[in-house]
């Protein structure tokens, strides 16, 4: 697999919402609230979210365990729309500790877990990173 310009705008997208999300998620705890970073940061996750799980799709790997070129991680595109649906369905019914929960629960699964996934040697990206460009393995 080779860095291709999907891999890149996925790739892009993934370590914004990493970065992004806690902004997002924290911006309304604590005793300074900040409701305007917390919605700022909230689109912008969610978009970061939502094209690195379209962009997702189109990635096929075939080198490791698949079906079709489809791997085990490809299961956190339905999760993270669904879990989208369920936070947005939330602020609608304007339950919070829903919205949160849901959110928060993303974040961990699917830019913490999964990101940490990506950085194994036997992925593109760990390999590209501790082989080619640290040169540890």
């Amino acid at each position: 697999m080779q860095l291709t310009p999907l891999i890149a705008v996925h790739m892009t997208a993934a370590i914004g919402a990493f970065v992004i999300g806690p902004f997002a998620l924290w911006a309304r705890m604590g005793s300074m609230q900040r409701p305007w970073l917390h919605r700022a940061a909230g689109y912008a996750y969610v978009t970061f979210m939502l094209l690195a799980a379209f962009t997702s799709v189109f990635i096929r790997d075939f080198q490791l365990p698949n079906l079709h070129g489809f791997t085990w991680i490809h299961l956190l595109v339905p999760v993270t729309l669904i879990s989208l649906c369920v936070a947005f369905r939330a602020l609608i019914r304007r339950d919070f500790v829903t919205h949160r929960i849901t959110m928060q629960t993303l974040y961990v699964s699917a830019c913490v877990i999964a990101g940490g996934f990506t950085l194994l040697p036997s992925r593109y990206l760990g390999q590209l990173i501790w082989h080619d460009w640290l040169g540890w393995l």
